[in-house]
This record gives structure tokens, sequence and C-alpha cells, in this order.
């Protein structure tokens, strides 16, 4: 389980296939902690400590995993959001995120609004997920607060501190993200098709 607070970005340093497994060696200045067998959210998406070596680590991605999010997209020398998994007994700063992406969605426009900056993103409608106006959502691991939610869309506000710790600056119009949204709007809409 994860908060959705990002502990830092990291690069891709090597990419191996194996079969329909995608192998990706991180650089991080966690890596010396990481243990083998350990979780990490890596653009949000939870991956298993494979090997660590110095100041890097490898995890792998299973075909299931790269179908369903943006990880096969990545390439030698990309960025990635980091956060390991929580530890019981402290703050949970961000809410509680799972690891587990739901789909993927594109960002469609750019906002600067003179100190923090308005994203909105587009996702397929047809997978029954949804978000709700100040309800939560996770971009590519970073724990959001929805400010407009639309039935195929919504809008995420960022202040500079996420913007210069996150992802976030380098999107662009057409950037494709990883969506993980909330575990208890989830639920409720499976409760909802269930009664209908």
């Amino acid at each position: 389980m994860f908060t959705g607070i990002i502990e830092e970005l990291a690069s891709v340093t090597k990419i191996e296939s194996q079969g329909e497994n995608l192998h990706f060696t991180i650089k991080s200045s966690i890596a010396p902690e990481l243990k083998i067998d350990q979780s990490v959210a890596h653009n949000g998406v939870c991956l298993t400590v494979t090997s660590v070596n110095d100041h890097t680590y490898t995890v792998t991605a299973i075909k299931e995993t790269l179908d369903k999010t943006s990880l096969g997209s990545l390439s030698v020398g990309d960025i990635v959001n980091l956060e390991r998994a929580m530890k019981m007994g402290t703050r949970l700063d961000g809410h509680i995120v799972q690891g587990h992406v739901d789909q993927v969605g594109e960002c469609i426009s750019i906002v600067d609004e003179n100190g923090s900056w308005r994203f909105t993103f587009s996702y397929d409608p047809s997978l029954n997920n949804v978000t709700i106006e100040k309800g939560s959502i996770t971009i590519d691991g970073t724990s959001l607060t929805v400010v407009d939610s639309k039935e195929s869309q919504f809008s995420v506000a960022i202040i500079p501190y996420t913007y210069d710790h996150t992802r976030f600056k380098q999107y662009k119009v057409g950037t494709t993200v990883n969506l993980e949204f909330d575990v208890i709007g989830k639920y409720v809409s499976r409760l909802m098709q269930i009664k209908k």
C-alpha cells in the first residue's frame, strides 16, 4: 500500500526484455536501502525489487502490467516517480493507493494559472472508472484532488512543489499517464453495477 506522496524522481538506466517481460534497472538514491522482494511504486505501478546493486536496482513488469500501464513506453534516460510502500503507524499524507493501475489516461490540456497549473486528463469511461469533485485520483503515483470531474475527463490543480518534485513538469499535451482511481469509489461503482 502507498500514499501517493512521491519520494523521489529516478532515472531508467537499462531495459531488458525476456519473453514478454521487461526488466527495468533504476538509478536511485534509495537503492542502497532496498531489499529484494520489496514493493516500490514506479509512476504509480507497484513492482517488486528483484536485485540491488550499489545505486541501482531492478524490477520486472510482466505482460499484464505492460498491457494496462504506460511502463512499456519507457526508454533509457526517462524519469520515473518513486514511492516505497508506506509504513504502518505513520501519517497517511496522501490517500490510500494500492499501486494497481486501473487504466491509462492522456493529458489534453495544461493551463498556467500564475502560481499553479491546471492539468486536464481524458480517459476511456467504458471501463467504469469514475471521479468526483474533491475526490482522490492517483496520476503516475501522485495523490491528487480532482477539481473538475466529467464523465470521461477530469482536472487537477498542481502547486509549485508538486510540479517541481514529480513528473508533472515533463508532461505535455498528449502525454500518456497511469491512473489509479479512488479505491472507495471503485467499490461503490461496482456495487451500483451489481444493483442494475
